[in-house]
């Protein structure tokens, strides 16, 4: 499945945007109908800009679209390893879906609540939500693994995601929601993919803790045979025959 996403990512930006957006359909199409943009999913209802959006990337910068199939390929190869294709796949989605409807969110209120109105225009294209989703994910499942942060410092994937985290924390207060990066939406897949495996968690060790109560009464059965009752049916012969 990591794969299966990283192609489709890297053949939507080389063709659909590299290609076709630049060269054949008429001015920023893709964008205007498929990015994330506040307004149009708020007041046109473009419901799927929250889905579609993770799959472009800035046609100006090829390192927006390497360096995140680069931490899909690494950090969601071993996620899908441990979780399976299916719900690797149901986790990838949630976080970057979640990532999306966060960042609207908080740009309506912050917007409704007297800020820059214009911030509701802006496009969000990129997979970096789902894609923090997923470190967020490798540093509860591997956090005692050793990455290296900025390519340079080892230290524990536990920690090296408290970084992080702490950095896009740190940016937004600063910053807030103004700026190139929305880093607002990385924010929101570390929320998005914590509330997911919280959730999923909670739900298994529920479905565990049934089974094993109705393993427990199962136990407790016993079969009782009368064999007087038996002995008496046998002697007379069947009665029906099926």
């Amino acid at each position: 499945m990591v794969k299966r996403l990283v192609i489709a990512n890297l053949a939507i930006w080389v063709v659909g945007i590299m290609i076709l957006q630049r060269f054949l359909l008429p001015n920023n199409v893709i964008f205007e109908y498929f990015a994330l943009n506040p307004a149009r999913f708020g007041l046109d209802f473009m419901l799927w800009q929250p889905v579609t959006y993770m799959f472009l990337h800035s046609p100006s910068n090829v390192f927006h679209v390497v360096f995140n199939m680069l931490i899909l390929f690494f950090f969601g190869m071993e996620l899908e390893q441990r979780w399976g294709s299916k719900f690797f796949l149901a986790y990838y989605m949630v976080c970057g879906v979640g990532a999306g409807l966060i960042y609207t969110i908080c740009l309506w209120v912050y917007a409704l609540l007297g800020g820059d109105q214009g911030l509701l225009l802006t496009n969000v294209v990129g997979a970096s939500g789902a894609v923090f989703g997923l470190l967020l994910a490798y540093g509860m499942v591997f956090g005692e693994r050793v990455v290296y942060f900025m390519m340079m410092f080892p230290m524990k994937a536990k920690y090296f995601v408290m970084i992080i985290g702490g950095i896009e924390l740190l940016t937004v207060l600063g910053s807030g929601v103004h700026g190139p990066v929305a880093n607002l939406a990385h924010l929101g897949g570390l929320v998005s993919g914590f509330l997911f495996l919280v959730v999923y968690g909670k739900m298994a060790a529920k479905r565990r803790a049934g089974r094993s109560k109705k393993g427990r009464r199962g136990r407790n059965l016993k079969l009782v045979v009368n064999n007087e009752r038996s002995e008496e049916s046998d002697s007379d012969g069947p009665r029906y025959w099926n």
